[in-house]
């Protein structure tokens, strides 16, 4: 009778002892910068899904890196009409599409020739831009001049025009890094990628939301520093700023930053030093940031009134802007 209450004891503390799963940190390149995947799981399978990210971040390249020449992006920036974009580009391209309309024009990736020639992107700068350089690259410039075809080809009016999904392919990539953790029963993780990061679930080791910090204006490339932190429930949190992402020009000494105002051309700083926005994408945090770099704080402010489902912290000239919804998240 003691052996069976012996046993009967046993039984019920090795039926009540529950695993603890490994808290796993996988890190790696990606977009020409540096990723951190933070899950929790079994320690022994991490090299098949850090083999699963970098193929997520292949196949993003493949449709939307303007510095691979043979991108489904470059052929098409090339002229090359007979591309079948692939389901993440037709994802990005109908994104933007949106987020043009609802942005007023401030978001838009036809912004590519401006990028180029001031020398943002994989091409060497114009010497000079005038106004009348200026004028004949808007020619280039503007959503409405591209269409996508039901055979999911892209036409163009002018074969200049040049996609730039830079400013909105790098969420669009943590969201499918999202989608492939999940797709391996992977429901608690917070991923960073380039400073952008997404939740979901909740740090289980310390039984609480995920933190990410808001980062400080002046801070270094190499020692990211943060000014606040907020919690991050199941979304994701994307950043924009002109301090370190600018050029100067040598012969004039005229300063260029990277945010191009679609509807004028011009790449001059604003008011806005930099934009921290909370979406339930990444993709839609990172083209929002741009977005309100792009169209100052007054116009930013209007927008926020009207658009509940984001929220954001906005550094300017005059100080510091935030929508409720963030104060709230810096106060949990």
């Amino acid at each position: 009778m003691r052996i069976l209450s012996l046993l009967l004891s046993f039984c019920v503390l090795s039926c009540t002892k529950t695993s603890v799963p490994d808290e796993i940190t996988i890190r790696g390149e990606a977009f020409g910068t540096t990723y951190g995947v933070k899950y929790f799981g079994n320690s022994q399978n991490a090299t098949h899904i850090q083999k699963g990210i970098d193929s997520v971040v292949y196949a993003v390249n493949k449709s939307m890196s303007t510095y691979l020449p043979e991108s489904d992006i470059s052929k098409i920036n090339k002229g090359d009409s007979t591309v079948v974009i692939d389901d993440m580009f037709l994802d990005v391209f109908a994104l933007s599409r949106k987020l043009n309309k609802t942005t007023n024009g401030y978001f838009d990736p036809t912004v590519g020739t401006l990028r180029n020639a001031y020398g943002f992107g994989d091409t060497q700068p114009l010497t000079v831009i005038d106004k009348t350089t200026l004028d004949s690259l808007m020619q280039f410039v503007g959503w409405k001049k591209v269409a996508l075809k039901k055979n999911r080809t892209i036409t163009k009016t002018h074969p200049e025009i040049y996609f730039d999904f830079n400013a909105i392919a790098k969420g669009y990539g943590i969201d499918r890094i999202a989608l492939y953790l999940e797709s391996e029963d992977k429901n608690n993780f917070l991923i960073e990628l380039g400073g952008e990061v997404r939740s979901q679930g909740e740090n289980i080791n310390k039984n609480s939301s995920w933190r990410v910090g808001v980062e400080r204006v002046d801070s270094k490339i190499g020692d990211r520093s943060a000014i606040a932190s907020v919690v991050l429930n199941n979304a994701s949190m994307a950043g924009s700023g002109n301090y370190r992402k600018y050029r100067l020009d040598e012969s004039s000494g005229k300063k260029y930053v990277h945010t191009i105002n679609p509807l004028t051309g011009t790449a001059e700083q604003i008011d806005i030093l930099s934009a921290n926005v909370i979406a339930p994408t990444c993709a839609e945090a990172d083209a929002w940031a741009t977005a309100f770099m792009a169209m100052g704080i007054e116009k930013s402010k209007k927008i926020l009134a009207q658009e509940q489902h984001i929220e954001a912290y906005l550094a300017y000239d005059g100080g510091v802007y935030m929508t409720t919804g963030f104060e709230a998240l810096l106060k949990n």
